[in-house]
């Protein structure tokens, strides 16, 4: 399955994002579907997670109650909306999908990776 990324941009602090990640060759129904989020000279780090059917997600404490993370599996799309963006949002952003059923937070537990997009949150 191959994964594409869109949505990041410029944004003023306290604006909002609306990202998504599109699959092709294959649908995303049986993906564990994430984001994760990179910044020069640090690791990949987790953002949110969402299950095979929606029902259940996840978020990283540094997002939570500011992301939204959804999924249509019959557009093969996975959207991460952002809120109350603050400059330390400011990162490259990845969504990645993975097999089964277990909700995994580390990036090497990923198979299948968007190229990313850049979000840039001004002060």
């Amino acid at each position: 399955v191959q994964l594409q990324a869109s949505g990041g941009g410029l944004v003023q602090a306290g604006g909002c994002l609306r990202l998504s990640c599109t699959a092709s060759g294959r649908t995303i129904s049986s993906f564990i579907m994430a984001w994760f989020r990179q910044t020069p000279g640090k690791e990949r780090e987790f953002v949110s997670i969402i299950s095979l059917d929606g029902g259940s997600t996840s978020y990283a404490d540094s997002v939570k109650g500011r992301f939204t993370i959804s999924r249509d599996n019959a557009k093969s799309t996975v959207y991460l909306q952002m809120n109350v963006l603050k400059p330390e949002d400011t990162a490259v952003y990845y969504c990645a999908g993975r097999q089964g059923t277990i909700l995994a937070r580390l990036f090497n537990q990923y198979r299948y990776w968007g190229q990313g997009t850049l979000v840039t949150v001004s002060s």
